[in-house]
């Protein structure tokens, strides 16, 4: 009898790592990214993006290989005696490039 649970357990979990990394799968983009499109969404992000370039052709004929977090920086204050908000000032991201 415990031998059917655990199997019967085992083949629900791996059910849904199946159905877990399909979705993962699905999210991801497919192909390479044009640089200047994806410097434009993390800046839309409020990103300050520091471009890493690996090769010497034109920026418009490389690819984007890795997005890296870079060092954010934020204030905490308290003004008014309530309970303290944080603010982020500034954050960085390494976008890594192939030429």
């Amino acid at each position: 009898m415990k031998h059917f649970v655990a199997v019967g357990i085992t083949a629900g979990m791996l059910a849904s790592s199946v159905v877990a990394l399909t979705a993962v799968a699905a999210a991801a983009p497919t192909g390479p990214t044009p640089v200047d499109q994806t410097v434009r969404t993390l800046e839309a992000d409020g990103y300050h993006v520091i471009i890493n370039r690996t090769g010497a052709a034109p920026l418009s004929a490389c690819t984007v290989s890795g997005v890296r977090p870079g060092q954010t920086f934020s204030t905490q204050d308290s003004r008014g005696g309530g309970s303290i908000n944080t603010t982020v000032t500034s954050k960085t991201v390494y976008l890594d490039v192939a030429c």
